[in-house]
């Protein structure tokens, strides 16, 4: 019985750090760096020790905040590299990084620029970077990817994506799989 409860806890605990994250996200990027710790808690529906208690200072929870979305990138573009078919793993990071930005609506930049001494985002994208760019190598070695392709173009594709605005959420996604299946298509070798 106590395990089962220890249990619980725990999942509930990652609940609320979840919440926590998303609604820090959401308000610093609508509200700025001067949001209130409390705010952020009513928004996440959690008490402010419960913000406390996992993050002591707003910093650490924009560090978090940051570490989290690059952490949540790079395992996709690793789930890439993982796929046997390197074309079929370039396509699968085109999709779920540009599903992943649709759900950021710019919170990333906003926390980096408000926060910018909190975490190395310079150092997580060179890692992630470095990652599609073999990605990208392995899916043109197939034949499959057009053979003047480079990693940035990649890069502008995420950036395009980005740039997709939409007055509902399901709209913007929707828009968002509709440009990556167009934005993939382009890249395929002809």
């Amino acid at each position: 019985m106590t395990d089962q409860a220890t249990h619980i806890l725990r999942s509930d605990a990652q609940d609320n750090r979840e919440r926590i994250l998303d609604a820090a996200r959401t308000l610093f990027a609508t509200a700025g760096p001067e949001v209130a710790m409390r705010d952020i808690a009513r928004q996440a529906g959690v008490g402010l020790a419960t913000v406390y208690r996992r993050f002591p200072t707003k910093e650490a929870l924009a560090a978090e905040a940051l570490a989290d979305r690059m952490g949540g990138c790079h395992a996709v573009i690793e789930e890439g590299l993982a796929d046997p078919d390197p074309w079929h793993g370039l396509r699968l990071v085109i999709a779920k990084i540009c599903e992943l930005n649709t759900r950021d609506l710019g919170a990333t930049a906003a926390i980096a620029a408000a926060f910018p001494t909190v975490f190395d985002l310079p150092a997580a994208r060179s890692r992630s970077l470095t990652s599609l760019a073999e990605l990208t190598r392995r899916a043109k070695a197939t034949g499959r990817l057009r053979a003047d392709l480079v990693v940035d173009d990649v890069v502008l594709v995420f950036m395009a994506n980005n740039g997709i605005q939409a007055a509902a959420p399901e709209t913007l996604a929707a828009a968002s799989r509709r440009f990556a299946q167009l934005a993939i298509r382009s890249l395929e070798a002809a």
